[in-house]
């Protein structure tokens, strides 16, 4: 499976209530479609697409969104944490 086939299957991209609290709190959303959000957040062109395992995990813009690959479920959601190094 490479990236076309899970941008060519997003009507099929769900989660479940557990995975809207989940998304939510971790990015500190304030949706009411969190399915629609990460659709939309997975369609630019500029993100970040890997396979590991049986997940994708999709970086776009500030954050990563993690799909079961075979399910299309989306699972989590994490800011991403940039490492600035702050010595003077």
């Amino acid at each position: 499976m490479d990236i076309k086939d899970l941008l060519s299957n997003l009507d099929k991209i769900h989660t479940t209530e557990l995975g809207i609290e989940r998304v939510k709190r971790n990015l500190c959303l304030d949706v009411d479609d969190v399915v629609g959000w990460c659709k939309e957040k997975m369609q630019n062109e500029n993100n970040s697409f890997v396979r590991k395992g049986k997940n994708w995990y999709i970086r776009a813009d500030d954050c990563e969104i993690t799909v079961n690959a075979h399910s299309y479920t989306i699972i989590t959601a994490h800011k991403i944490k940039n490492n600035i190094n702050l010595k003077p």
